[in-house]
């Protein structure tokens, strides 16, 4: 039995936290509100994020961050990108030991072009760092707590810190791989949100099946093209990472990404999509470091491009499917490789 901390107690912090409470281990789910801990300890619920779910007796919850890291030598990072290096940075005041990072949120930091990894390596001082092993793949929470089988990919460069981390989550529905390249699976994991937002654009603007077998394929590509640029290995790509998680997420209404998009394609402007969400829509932060990458690594993504200026440059979700369409003729065997 191991002690684990899972910092954030949205969805997917809260259902990976009753994994390992049902795999034995003490487990402890820290949120930053006071009243949704209090929720999660006393009543073994999560309404917000998880209703109509009642979460194990053995979990435990806590909105003192000082209890929450003095309880572990393993942090499971839950929290929203855009959160990472505050809380993260938070915990070097309360840090004894050394100690074992999972980062579970998908995304790329806009302007510094850092994985979740490396903001975690940036923010938690190197003498508590034991090792950083990302865990990502195609799976929605709400499944995971139906027991529904769900199969994830843990990634370090250290590959017994990956099969800690296996042995950690490995049970009869969850199922884990380990993978040594952290750089693509971060990528993959991070890009496909970008091309679920416009999975849900094409939805909302009505059109079928053909225009969303197109988009996934294409998109899959332009991840593969960055990805590989940036030092990922091109089989990641094809792999739960990269394919798998993009499936999932340009096909499920479980999607934030793709019920974002459905919004927009819908004719509703990003303000107001992402006030009727009410939870992170990542996405939208990674469109503006993909489009910023595209540019950086002279890399060729006109799904990402034609998706940045529908979100940050006001442009009409229509128009922009239309310059797709009518972009210059091309072998597909060589835009698949072009960079």
């Amino acid at each position: 039995m191991e002690k684990i901390t899972v910092l954030g107690a949205g969805s997917w912090g809260t259902a990976l936290a009753m994994v390992l409470a049902e795999n034995g281990h003490d487990t402890l789910l820290w949120s930053h509100r006071e009243d949704q801990a209090t929720e999660i300890a006393q009543g073994h619920t999560n309404e917000r994020y998880l209703p109509n779910l009642t979460l194990p007796t053995t979990l435990r919850a806590t909105a003192n961050l000082q209890n929450a890291t003095a309880h572990a030598d393993i942090f499971i990072v839950a929290v929203p990108t855009k959160a990472i290096r505050e809380v993260c940075q938070q915990l070097n005041d309360y840090l004894t030991k050394p100690a074992l990072f999972v980062p579970v949120s998908k995304g790329i930091e806009p302007h510094t072009h850092k994985r979740v990894s490396e903001m975690i390596l940036e923010s938690v001082l190197p003498q508590y760092v034991d090792d950083v092993v990302a865990l990502s793949g195609p799976s929605h929470a709400e499944e995971v707590v139906k027991h529904h089988p769900t199969t994830i990919t843990a990634a370090c460069v250290n590959l017994s810190a990956a099969e800690k981390v296996q042995d950690l989550f490995m049970n009869q529905y969850f199922r884990v791989y380990t993978n040594e390249d952290i750089i693509g699976v971060e990528i993959g994991g991070a890009l496909k949100n970008v091309i679920a937002l416009a999975a849900g654009i094409t939805d909302g603007l009505g059109y079928g099946d053909n225009a969303k077998a197109a988009l996934i394929t294409r998109g899959l590509a332009e991840i593969t093209r960055l990805g590989v640029k940036m030092g990922g290995n091109p089989f990641t790509f094809s792999g739960l990472t990269g394919m798998g998680d993009l499936i999932v997420t340009c096909t499920s209404v479980h999607s934030r990404n793709w019920r974002a998009g459905n919004l927009l394609g819908q004719g509703h402007k990003q303000q107001e999509v992402l006030a009727q969400m009410g939870m992170v829509v990542e996405g939208v932060r990674t469109t503006q470091a993909a489009y910023q990458l595209a540019h950086k690594y002279e890399v060729v993504m006109p799904i990402t491009n034609a998706l940045y200026a529908v979100l940050f440059e006001d442009e009409e979700p229509k128009v922009e499917v239309d310059k797709l369409m009518m972009r210059m003729k091309k072998r597909e065997i060589d835009e698949m490789m072009q960079e």
